[in-house]
């Protein structure tokens, strides 16, 4: 739509849902509004399908297995010898990963999925991949700053037009009928191993929408979710009085951003929360970042820079260096892939603008960086002489 992509005499989507349980939500191509996109592509395939059994989220081919697979693929989808474009999400996760090794030597363009994307490429990507994307398409959610994915190598990035996005968005709005104007939007997180924690935030989501002074509340479940029943949610909802919609089948965020322009968007750091603040000017609250960002482990989990840029993004009207802030992040997440942003990542966290949750003290330690404990005082920690004489003194005191 933005004249992005180089022209191709044929375009294929191919859909995946790695959700942990696929088989318990509709397909992509069968969401509502899905029909008003279909109509762009030649032809719709399923990436589940094309490897079933396996699961989508955790399979990638053996390197013996790569030719075989494409000539299975290339056969199986009618693609023929012709030469393959590819356009996916971000190739450091096992579904793009995956379609990205099969076809080897295929150029590739990179749409980056959200927040996330702003930090370090998760993990170490084999540099027959990395070399071969041409560009990282994103929207602007973080305005005027470009995501650090794949930046190691070299890629550029650019933004994809805010109202190239928003009219096809519009397109889709159709299919959210039944969804009052005006009310708050409460945006389901993506299913969490713990189903107890999941209900808990999204009750906490409705909470927020009632203390914000809001009797009408629309409950928007991740499209991943396996049980979409938002039995927290009804009982949040009716301890407090307040009119409740569910919408099941789920409908793309977006569409609703366009179709009844909610009052209010209540959510965690998912990219749908940034969307609504940073292309449609609407009210966002942001709910549980300060727990999900203290029990976050390990340090370097991608979902870090998601819940730190919600906290900071509530914060610039005070002055906090996003930038920094970011540059600080991707060399504490992955300092052997971004040696160079160590410089950065020192004059950001030695101005001290910055909370303690979003860089722990051991993590600044170990690296050597302001905020940390200093060498002398480590060592000196470690060492028999000295415990024993701080014991004498804590007895000597307390005596």
């Amino acid at each position: 739509e933005a004249g992005l992509l180089p022209q191709a005499g044929r375009r294929v989507l191919l859909v995946c849902d790695d959700a942990p349980v696929p088989e318990a939500a509709p397909p992509w191509d069968e969401v509502p509004g899905f029909a008003r996109l279909r109509a762009r592509f030649d032809a719709v395939l399923s990436w589940n399908e094309a490897i079933r059994p396996f699961h989508p989220a955790t399979w990638t081919p053996r390197t013996e297995d790569v030719p075989l697979l494409e000539r299975h693929l290339r056969r199986l989808w009618e693609l023929g010898d012709e030469r393959v474009e590819l356009v996916l999400g971000a190739p450091d996760t096992p579904p793009a990963q995956a379609v990205a090794r099969v076809f080897t030597g295929a150029p590739l363009h990179v749409c980056a999925g959200g927040p996330a994307d702003y930090g370090p490429t998760r993990g170490k990507l084999d540099p027959l991949i990395g070399t071969r994307v041409r560009q990282v398409l994103h929207l602007d959610l973080i305005p005027g700053l470009a995501p650090a994915l794949l930046a190691e190598f070299g890629a550029p990035a650019r933004v994809i037009p805010a109202e190239v996005f928003r009219a096809v968005a519009g397109e889709v709005a159709s299919a959210a009928t039944g969804v009052p104007e005006g009310a708050a939007l409460v945006v389901g997180e993506r299913p969490s191993d713990t189903a107890g924690e999941e209900d808990a935030l999204h009750a906490e989501m409705v909470r927020t929408a009632v203390g914000r002074g809001h009797d009408r509340v629309v409950f928007a479940p991740h499209p991943a979710s396996p049980s979409r029943h938002a039995g927290a949610v009804r009982a949040e909802a009716e301890r407090l009085g307040v009119d409740l919609t569910v919408l099941d089948p789920p409908v793309p965020v977006e569409a609703l951003y366009e179709a009844s322009r909610p009052a209010l968007v209540v959510g965690c750091a998912s990219a749908a929360v940034f969307t609504a603040s940073a292309l449609y000017g609407l009210p966002v609250a942001r709910v549980g970042t300060r727990r999900l960002l203290e029990e976050l482990a390990p340090y370097h989990h991608p979902r870090r820079v998601a819940l730190v840029l919600a906290e900071a993004v509530r914060d610039t009207a005070v002055g906090v260096d996003l930038r920094g802030l970011l540059s600080a992040l991707a060399f504490t997440m992955r300092p052997q892939v971004h040696p160079a942003l160590r410089a950065d990542a020192e004059r950001y966290l030695a101005a001290g603008a910055w909370d303690r949750r979003w860089f722990p003290r051991r993590r600044l330690t170990a690296l050597g960086l302001p905020g940390g404990v200093p060498r002398q005082l480590v060592s000196l920690a470690r060492n028999r002489a000295a415990r024993r004489a701080a014991r004498v003194v804590r007895r000597a005191v307390r005596g």
